[in-house]
């Protein structure tokens, strides 16, 4: 057990070194999705479920649509 103690440590030294990366886009998209979500339940008047098409275009862009349906 006292030999995966150093293993350990080299592992959290280097995550603790490594450079730290930007997620603010990551936390846009997020916000929103979740923005999304309930602009449809207002729009819909409650519950709803959501079915994606994503693609891959020509010029590089990743197109994810969204559809939202209300359930029941």
């Amino acid at each position: 057990m006292a030999e995966d103690k150093p293993d350990m440590s080299a592992i959290l030294k280097a995550v603790a070194e490594s450079p730290k990366r930007d997620n603010s886009v990551y936390h846009k998209a997020i916000a929103e999705a979740r923005q999304a979500f309930e602009d449809a339940e207002t729009a819909l008047g409650g519950p709803v479920e959501v079915r994606t098409k994503s693609k891959m275009k020509r010029n590089g862009d990743y197109v994810v649509k969204w559809t939202f349906r209300r359930l029941g």
